[in-house]
């Protein structure tokens, strides 16, 4: 919107009083753009509870990159099927993880798996 002001006798001054304008984009493209950002693979990453992580050292677990990476890709896969706390587990380990959380809870052995009984879990998946 432009107005004109008077100053001095017979003096006018033009003020623009818009503001500037933003860029359009269509809404078809920021649709576009939003279903892409969602559908981009993100780069997951497991992080581990204090717990877990003293139970990592007491234990001896390796936390290998070719293990992190199937924690990772066990995380994803449950959060397509929509499991809340799943058991993890391989020959070697097992780990407890939350997955809303991506968040390692706890971890056991081989030796240790014999004896014990995995509850509040919602999904098994082998490592």
């Amino acid at each position: 919107m432009i107005n004109r002001i008077g100053l001095a006798q017979g003096t006018t001054a033009v003020v623009n009083n818009t503001k500037p304008q933003q860029p359009k984009v269509a809404f078809g493209e920021m649709l576009r753009e939003a279903a892409n950002a969602q559908t981009a693979p993100a780069a997951q990453q497991v992080n581990f509870s204090k717990h877990a992580l003293n139970r990592v050292e007491e234990r001896g677990i390796e936390l290998t990159p070719d293990l992190m990476d199937k924690l990772a890709g066990s995380v994803e896969k449950a959060q397509e099927k929509g499991a809340v706390n799943i058991l993890a587990f391989g020959a070697e380990q097992a780990f407890i993880i939350n997955v809303p959380h991506s968040r390692v809870i706890t971890t056991i052995t081989q030796d240790e798996m014999k004896e014990k009984i995995f509850t509040n879990i919602d999904a098994a998946i082998l490592l």
